[in-house]
C-alpha cells in the first residue's frame, strides 16, 4: 500500500510539474510575461539545474523591466556555478537593457576571458552572445576559443555571422575552409552560399566569389576551384566560362569520367545556348571511346541541327542517322537512336510508315519492360500523326495499366485523352482528364485541366459539337506541323462561331500557331483580344502571359513585357503563371535574381 501511495504522489508531482511547464511557456509565448513568470519561479527553484526554466525565468524579469530581480537571481546562480559564462551573458545583457554599457560591457569581457581557463566553452559562450545578436562578440568569442584550441571549429558558426553582417568575403572563406578541411560537404556550401549570388556576373558578391576562387586557385592547384568557379559560371549563364572549367577538371582527372561535361552540356542545350553545346558535344567525342557516351552526343548534334534546318539540313541528317544505325545496329542500347530516327521521318520528312515499322521491328528483340513501354509511347505518337488513332490507344493504354503510379503511365493517360480527343470522343477524353487533374506531375494536371475545361465548357453549350471538332483537327493539323492549316481552320471557328465559348481558346491557340510562323503582330493582336473582350475568362492569365513572352523574346518590348507580368501578379495571384510570372518581371525591373 505504501509502494503503491509512493509511486501515486509521484505520478501526480510530474503531472502538476509537466502542466506548469507547459503553461509557463504557453503563457510566454503569447507575451504574458506576468503570469509566465510566477510558473517559472517555481519551476527553477524545484529544479535549479534545469537551464531552460532558468533562462525563461531571466527572459520574464527582463521582459518585465524587473532588472533588480534578474541581476539578483543570475548573480546567485553565477556563485553556485563557478561564474558560469553563460549566465555572466545573461546580466551583461540585463546591464545593457538598462543602458548600464559599461557594466555591460565589463560582463561580456569577463565571459570572454572565460575562454582562457576553458575553451571548450567557446559553442556554449558564442551561442549566448548569438541569442542577444551581439554578433561581433560572438566572432571574438569563436576565433579566440579556435586560437587557444586549434582542434575546435566554428568555422560554420563564423560564416552565418559573417553572412548576417554583410562581411561577404570574410563569410566565403570561412566556408570554404569548412569545405577544404572536410568539415561539411559541397553541396551545404553551396547551398549558404546561392542566397548571396545572382544570376549577374557584375554583381558585388559574384566578384567577390570569383576573387576568392581565383586566389584560392592560384595558392592552392586544387580541382575544388575548379568545380566552384563552374558552378559559379552556371549560375552566371557563362557556359563558355564554365566549359573551360570542366575541361581543365577533365584533364587533370586524367579523362576518367566524362559525366560532368555532359551534364554541362546538356545545361546548355536546355538553354538554348546551342553554339556551347556543339562544342563540348564535340569535345567529348574527341576524348570519349565509351559507345553510349558517343552515340548520346551524336544523337544531341543532331537535335542541334534540326533547330536550324533546311531542305538540304534533312537530307544531311537522315544520311547521319543511317550511319549511325550502320555502326551501332539494332540493339537494346541503342533505344534512343530507334526512338530518334523514328520522329525525325514522321515529323520532319513527313513519312510516318516506315518510322512505324522501324519501332514494331525494335519491339521484337529482348527489350527491357521500361523500354517497351518508352518505344510504344513513340510508336503511339507517331500513330497519332498517321491518324491511325485506334491503333495508338491500344498502346498508350498498355503503358498506362502497367505504370499506372508512374510519370510514363500518367504522360500515357494524358495521350488517350489527347488521342481520344482528335478522334471526336470527347467523353472518354474527359473520363481521363478527370483523373490528371489530381496528377503528381504539375505540368501533366495543368495541360489536364486547360484540356478538361475547354471540352467540358464546350460539350455543354453546344450538342452537336461542331466548334469543338474543327478545334480538334486544327490541335491534330498542329501536331502534324501543318501550322498554316490549323491557322485557317480556327480562322473558321472565329468568323463562324461568334459569341460561343469557345472563341478566348480558338483566339490563343491561333495566337501560339502564329508566334510558330513568326507573325508576331498578329499573335499580338489574338492576346489582346483575350484580354479586351474576356478579361474575366479562365484564359485570361494565359493571354497576359503569353503576350508578356512575345513582347520580351519577340518584339523587343521590355517595358510592355513588365506590365503583362504585373498583371499576372497582382490580378491573378493564384495563376500558374504566377511564379515565373514574378521572376521575369523582377529581372525586367532590373532586380538582382538569384
Amino acid at each position: 500500500m505504501r509502494v503503491f501511495i509512493t509511486f501515486l504522489f509521484t505520478c501526480c508531482f510530474f503531472w502538476t510539474s509537466g502542466q506548469e511547464d507547459f503553461l509557463a511557456l504557453q503563457y510566454f509565448n503569447d507575451g504574458e510575461f506576468n503570469k509566465a513568470v510566477v510558473f517559472y519561479e517555481k519551476l527553477s527553484n524545484s529544479n535549479p539545474r534545469r537551464l531552460d526554466y532558468i533562462e525563461g525565468l531571466v527572459a520574464c524579469y527582463q521582459q518585465l523591466e524587473r532588472y533588480e530581480d534578474a541581476e539578483a537571481f543570475l548573480e546567485k546562480k553565477i556563485k553556485e556555478n563557478n561564474g558560469a559564462p553563460n549566465f555572466i551573458i545573461d546580466l551583461g545583457y540585463t546591464y545593457s537593457l538598462q543602458n548600464k554599457n559599461e557594466k555591460a560591457e565589463a560582463q561580456y569581457n569577463k565571459a570572454i576571458k572565460f575562454l582562457s581557463k576553458n575553451p571548450n566553452y567557446g559553442s556554449r559562450i558564442g551561442a549566448k552572445f548569438l541569442k542577444y545578436s551581439l554578433l561581433t562578440k560572438a566572432i571574438i568569442a569563436y576565433e579566440k576559443a579556435m586560437t587557444l584550441n586549434p582542434s575546435l571549429n566554428y568555422n560554420y558558426q563564423l560564416a552565418r555571422i559573417y553572412g548576417e553582417q554583410g562581411n561577404i568575403e570574410k563569410m566565403y572563406v570561412a566556408y570554404l575552409t569548412l569545405l577544404l578541411e572536410g568539415k561539411t560537404s559541397k553541396s551545404n556550401v553551396l547551398r549558404n552560399i546561392d542566397a548571396f549570388i545572382t544570376e549577374e556576373p557584375t554583381n558585388a558578391n559574384n566578384l567577390i566569389l570569383k576573387k576568392v576562387l581565383l586566389k584560392n586557385a592560384q595558392r592552392n592547384p586544387d580541382i575544388l576551384w575548379n568545380d566552384l568557379l563552374s558552378w559559379l559560371f552556371v549560375k552566371q549563364k557563362q557556359y563558355e566560362s564554365a566549359f573551360r572549367q570542366e575541361k581543365a577538371i577533365f584533364k587533370r582527372t586524367e579523362g576518367t569520367n566524362t559525366n560532368r561535361l555532359i551534364d554541362l552540356s546538356d545545361i546548355a542545350y536546355n538553354v538554348g545556348e546551342l553554339d556551347v553545346a556543339r562544342e563540348i558535344y564535340y569535345f567529348i567525342l574527341d576524348e570519349t571511346e565509351d559507345t553510349t557516351t558517343r552515340l548520346d552526343s551524336e544523337l544531341q548534334l543532331i537535335n542541334i541541327q534540326l533547330q536550324q534546318e533546311d531542305a538540304s539540313t534533312l537530307d544531311t541528317i537522315e544520311k547521319k542517322y543511317k550511319e549511325l544505325l550502320q555502326i551501332h545496329g539494332i540493339k537494346n542500347t541503342t533505344l534512343r537512336l530507334q526512338i530518334a530516327y523514328a520522329k525525325f521521318l514522321t515529323f520532319k520528312k513527313n513519312t510516318p510508315d516506315p518510322a512505324i515499322k522501324i519501332l514494331k521491328d525494335y519491339l521484337e528483340i529482348p527489350l527491357n519492360r521500361e523500354a517497351v513501354a518508352y518505344v510504344k509511347f513513340a510508336l503511339g505518337e507517331i500513330l497519332v500523326y498517321n491518324k491511325k488513332f485506334n491503333e495508338a490507344l491500344i498502346y498508350f493504354s498498355q503503358i498506362q495499366r502497367k505504370f499506372k503510379n508512374d510519370v510514363i503511365g500518367q504522360n500515357a493517360r494524358f495521350k488517350v485523352a489527347q488521342t481520344s480527343f482528335y478522334k471526336g470522343d470527347f467523353d472518354w477524353a474527359l473520363t481521363q482528364l478527370k483523373v490528371l487533374r489530381s496528377s503528381a506531375s504539375q505540368l501533366i494536371a495543368n495541360d489536364a485541366m486547360q484540356l478538361s475545361l475547354l471540352i467540358s465548357d464546350n460539350v455543354l453549350e453546344d450538342s452537336t459539337q461542331i466548334a469543338l471538332k474543327k478545334y480538334a483537327r486544327a490541335d491534330l493539323l498542329a501536331y502534324q506541323n501543318k501550322t498554316k492549316e490549323a491557322v485557317t481552320i480556327l480562322n473558321d471557328i472565329l468568323e463562324n462561331h461568334k459569341g460561343e465559348k469557345i472563341e478566348d481558346e480558338a483566339l490563343l491557340k491561333q495566337g501560339q500557331f502564329l508566334e510558330q510562323l513568326k507573325q508576331y503582330e498578329q499573335a499580338e493582336f489574338n492576346y489582346q483580344k483575350i484580354i479586351e473582350f474576356y478579361a474575366q475568362g479562365i484564359l485570361a492569365d494565359d493571354a497576359y502571359y503569353a503576350l508578356g513572352m512575345l513582347y520580351e523574346n519577340k518584339l523587343n518590348k521590355p517595358q510592355k513585357a513588365k506590365e503583362q507580368f504585373e498583371k499576372i501578379i497582382y490580378n491573378y495571384q493564384d495563376s500558374y503563371y504566377a511564379p515565373t510570372a514574378r521572376k521575369h518581371f523582377r529581372r525586367l525591373r532590373g532586380d538582382a535574381i538569384n
